[in-house]
């Protein structure tokens, strides 16, 4: 991590959390310099229209002097047919069937294979694939649709999760077969890690941790440190039980450029992404965290997992939302023990922070200590808060806000029997007072 000279170097990267639908880049409410990041989803299109097709009969074979589109209707029908023989396949744990979807000789039989064993090993429970969209025609005998696939980890049952990626089909000797499959886009948070990388997995009772072939020799230890992190962050569930199970994802300098889309700010260690359904992914900088850290980095990360709603959150409570995760990693440690406290000094003298917190957001070149300090008067805003109420009504308090959506006021006077004005600046004066 880059150090600005002079400054002192967190003791630690940081992370984010990835609201939905949202692109902004947002600074500390009264300082010229941001302290932080929010980043967002990609809005890149797609490359090819995904409007389905209204469905009928099935279509007939094609003949000599049909219209295209006819041979497209039958195509769609035929690879229909073909990725569900394919999914059947997959969850059946037949390789061969799976893989056989694909012309042998083409990079498609090597990416399904790898898929193939990725998604067995993260206990892959549902997988749905369908392709509406009448495919495009590509070259001769050579067609491009576009395969949407609801899927499932670990639980059957579970709200699905979501992703479409493009497919290249080809007419051979063998019949209509794969020839090509492109990672989805970051439109559909992409490319998912099992898309790009064949996965070596280790799972416990809670989570399940995946990571590549070169850093198996860790998955021991980041499993072992994310069980007992999951034991805090069930504690902090918002908005129903806890997930019924975490994915951790940890990442090579590679991998963290490449999964979900990549491009995070320099100074993250880790973020916490809604894939859909009731699923929070969690990724890991295997590159960042010390070893004395990766502790309290998956507490954080995972708190995040147990408190998001499935929208994400709204950048108005980034205070709160970081200051939850820290409470979570740090065990609520007093204010003179908290790691981070002389990067707050530095905020609050040097850059004169006096709220109001709901104005405090973190920006993509933020120097270190500005990160720290930041995270920091989350977590000294959430413990004040804390102490007076109780973490139950904290943590109610955060539902109100954030998965119920209510205005900032109504949610302090409904948990909390005070306007929020007066508990924003009885926060505000013990950031300060702890910065002294």
């Amino acid at each position: 991590m880059a150090e600005e000279t002079g400054a002192p170097a967190p003791r630690r990267r940081w992370s984010l959390w990835l609201p939905l639908g949202l692109v902004a880049a947002l600074v500390l409410c009264v300082a010229p310099v941001g302290v932080g990041v929010v980043v967002f989803r990609g809005l890149d299109t797609p490359a090819w229209p995904a409007t389905p097709a209204p469905k009928a009969e099935p279509a007939r074979s094609p003949v000599a002097g049909d219209a295209e589109r006819v041979t497209a209707a039958w195509l769609r029908d035929q690879i229909g047919a073909a990725l569900t023989a394919q999914g059947a396949a997959l969850l059946g744990g037949d390789q061969a069937k799976f893989v056989g979807t694909a012309d042998p000789a083409s990079p498609a039989a090597r990416t399904l294979r790898a898929q193939f064993a990725s998604l067995r090993a993260m206990k892959i429970s549902r997988w749905s694939p369908s392709a509406e969209a009448i495919p495009s025609s590509v070259g001769p005998r050579k067609w491009r649709a576009l395969v949407e696939v609801d899927h499932c980890f670990v639980e059957p049952d579970c709200a699905p999760m979501s992703i479409t990626y493009g497919t290249v089909w080809a007419d051979t000797a063998a019949g209509l077969k794969l020839t090509a499959i492109e990672p989805s886009m970051s439109t559909y948070d992409g490319p998912r890690p099992w898309e790009v990388d064949q996965l070596v997995v280790a799972t416990g009772k809670r989570v399940v941790v995946a990571t590549t072939q070169a850093l198996r020799g860790q998955l021991k230890t980041v499993l072992a440190e994310a069980e007992r992190a999951a034991v805090v962050a069930d504690r902090y569930a918002v908005g129903g039980p806890p997930p019924s199970h975490y994915e951790v994802f940890y990442a090579g300098p590679a991998q963290w450029k490449r999964w979900f889309g990549g491009k995070r700010p320099s100074w993250t260690a880790g973020y916490a992404l809604p894939v859909g359904g009731d699923q929070v992914d969690v990724v890991i900088n295997a590159a960042a965290p010390q070893r004395n850290n990766l502790d309290d980095l998956l507490r954080h990360e995972m708190t995040h997992a147990a408190t998001m709603p499935a929208n994400g959150f709204p950048t108005s409570a980034w205070w709160l939302v970081e200051g939850i995760a820290e409470l979570a990693a740090s065990g609520g440690a007093a204010p003179q023990s908290y790691e981070g406290i002389e990067e707050v000094r530095k905020v609050v003298r040097e850059r004169g922070w006096s709220g109001p917190l709901q104005d405090l957001k973190i920006a993509d070149g933020a120097a270190d200590w500005e990160v720290a300090g930041a995270y920091g008067i989350g977590y000294l805003a959430v413990r004040q808060l804390a102490e007076r109420f109780g973490e139950p009504d904290v943590l109610a308090f955060m539902k109100a806000l954030t998965h119920d959506r209510l205005p900032i006021d109504d949610a302090s006077r409904e948990v909390f029997g005070e306007p929020w004005s007066l508990l924003n600046d009885q926060c505000v004066a013990a950031v300060r007072a702890a910065a002294g």
